[in-house]
C-alpha cells in the first residue's frame, strides 16, 4: 500500500493533478462525470463525480434502493508550496530568479537547497473561449540556495527567511542560449506562447517516497495520505443503505474561503442536487441522518520535543486512526461523534488514539468545522500521526495508511439513524 501511496503522491504535484488522478481512477471504475452547469440525470445503482475549478472533486454512489443519508469523507488536495506569479522571471545582469510567493504555512527552511520541479495548470485561448491544460516538468527547474555559513555566522542560531528576498528560486544564469520559462511552459502544454492567457503554477519538491524502518517519508503527506486512504476505501466499500461521498476540497491550507474550498456551497449544492435527482421528498431529513469525517493528519509526539505535547494525549506513528479534539471546536469532534468513530474502528479492527493540543499551545484547524457552517451534520475530525507537518518532506508511520483505509471502508459501508437527539444508531 505504501508503494501505491508513493505513486499517487508522485503523480499529484498540484491540486489539479490530484483531482485529475482521482477522476481517472473513477472513470476506470465506470463512474460518470457530471457538470455543475448541466441538468443531472442520476440512475440508482451508479456512481458519479463532479469537479470544481479542476482542483476540488465530489464523488458519490447511489444505492439501488432508498437511502438513509450521506456518509461523507472530506479531505483536501492542496499542500504548502511556492507559487509562480504571472510574470515569473526576474532578470539582473547575472542571474534569472523566479517571482514567487508562499502558499500556506510552510516551514521555510525546508525548501532551501532542494531541487524544485514545476507543475500546475495553463489556461489557453481557444476559438470558443478558454481551456485548461495540466503541466508537470517532472525534472527540477529551480533551486533556492542558502547563504554560506562563512558569510553569515549566525545561520545556525535561527534566522528569519524573507520570502521576497531569501526564498526567490534561482532559475538560471543570464545568457543568450537560455530558454525562457514561459517558452518551456508553452512547449509542455503543446501550445504557442501567445496562446497562454494565464497560469496557476507552483514549485514542488519532487523527492520520491521512501520507507525508513517503521516510517515513511514523502512530500505532501499532509494531506495526500488521507486523500489516498479515502479514495481506496471509497473504491472498495460495498453498497449499503446510505450514499457514500468522497469530497476533496482545495485551499484548506489558506482557510478554505474560495469557491472550491470547504467554506463554499460546493458540498451543499451537490448533495441537494443528488437528493432532488433521486426523488428525495425531504433533503433536511437525509442531512440529519448523515455523518461527515474530516480527514486530515495530526501531530505525532516529537522524539526530541515531547514537552510540546499534552502529557496524556500523545499520538504515535503506527498507532492507528487519530481522533482529534478541541473544546473551542478547532476540530469538530464531540462526545457522540467520537464514540461513533471508536465503534467504527473496533468494527474494522483498527487501533485508534486521541489527540488534544497542549492547553497553552494553539493548534491549527481543519475543514470539518468550516464545512459544517455550510451544511450541518454530525461530524468528527480524524487523521494519522505524522512528523514535520508543512515541511517540504514529511514523515509518518508505515502501517497507518492501511489502518485509515480499513476504518474509512467501514465508515462508507455504514448508515446513521437518529433515534432521538443525542441517540444514534450506526449500522
Amino acid at each position: 500500500m505504501n508503494k501505491r501511496l508513493f505513486e499517487f503522491i508522485e503523480n499529484s504535484p498540484s491540486p489539479y493533478h490530484v483531482v485529475r488522478n482521482i477522476e481517472q481512477r473513477l472513470l476506470s471504475l465506470g463512474f460518470c462525470p457530471l457538470c455543475e452547469g448541466d441538468s443531472w440525470e442520476i440512475e440508482r445503482g451508479k456512481g458519479y463525480f463532479v469537479t470544481r475549478n479542476n482542483s476540488s472533486i465530489i464523488a458519490f454512489r447511489v444505492p439501488k434502493e432508498d437511502y438513509q443519508g450521506f456518509m461523507v469523507c472530506a479531505t483536501h488536495s492542496d499542500s504548502p508550496a511556492i507559487t509562480l506569479k504571472e510574470k515569473p522571471e526576474l532578470e539582473d545582469k547575472h542571474y534569472v530568479r523566479l517571482s514567487t510567493e508562499k502558499y500556506g504555512g510552510m516551514i521555510n527552511s525546508t525548501w532551501m537547497d532542494r531541487p524544485l520541479s514545476l507543475a500546475g495548470r495553463v489556461v489557453v485561448n481557444t476559438p470558443k473561449g478558454v481551456s485548461t491544460i495540466l503541466v508537470d516538468t517532472k525534472e527540477p527547474v529551480a533551486i533556492i540556495p542558502n547563504t554560506p555559513i562563512h558569510l553569515n555566522r549566525k545561520l545556525n542560531e535561527g534566522i528569519t527567511l524573507n520570502p521576497a528576498v531569501d526564498m526567490l528560486p534561482l532559475y538560471g544564469i543570464c545568457s543568450e542560449d537560455r530558454v525562457p520559462l514561459t517558452d518551456r511552459i508553452a512547449d509542455m502544454a503543446g501550445v504557442s506562447r501567445e496562446d497562454i492567457l494565464s497560469t496557476d503554477l507552483l514549485l514542488y519538491n519532487a523527492d520520491k517516497g521512501a520507507v525508513i524502518g517503521d516510517f515513511i517519508s514523502a512530500p505532501r503527506i499532509d494531506d495526500l495520505q488521507c486523500v489516498y486512504a479515502c479514495l481506496e476505501a471509497f473504491e472498495q466499500a460495498e453498497a449499503v443503505t446510505s450514499i457514500p461521498v468522497l469530497a476533496v476540497f482545495d485551499n484548506e491550507e489558506i482557510g478554505s474561503k474560495t469557491p472550491q474550498g470547504a467554506d463554499s456551497d460546493f458540498l451543499h449544492r451537490v448533495l441537494r442536487r443528488v437528493a432532488d435527482a433521486t426523488g428525495c421528498d425531504c433533503f433536511d431529513r437525509k442531512a440529519a441522518c448523515s455523518f461527515l469525517l474530516s480527514c486530515d493528519n495530526a501531530h505525532a509526539l516529537h522524539p526530541n520535543h515531547p514537552e510540546l505535547f499534552d502529557a496524556n494525549h500523545q499520538v504515535l506513528p503506527n498507532g492507528g486512526v487519530v481522533i482529534k479534539h478541541n473544546s473551542n471546536r478547532q476540530y469538530t469532534t464531540d462526545g457522540i461523534s467520537c464514540a461513533l468513530v471508536t465503534q467504527l474502528c473496533r468494527k474494522a479492527q483498527v487501533p485508534c488514539q486521541h489527540y488534544y493540543n497542549r492547553a497553552d499551545i494553539p493548534g491549527g484547524s481543519t475543514l470539518g468545522c468550516i464545512a459544517g457552517t455550510q451544511l450541518s451534520m454530525l461530524s468528527a475530525d480524524v487523521g494519522l500521526a505524522q512528523f514535520a507537518m508543512h515541511s517540504a518532506l514529511e514523515t509518518a508511520g508505515r502501517k497507518d495508511t492501511e489502518y485509515m483505509m480499513g476504518a474509512l471502508k467501514a465508515f462508507f459501508e455504514s448508515s446513521l439513524k437518529v433515534l432521538h437527539d443525542g441517540e444514534y444508531e450506526l449500522s
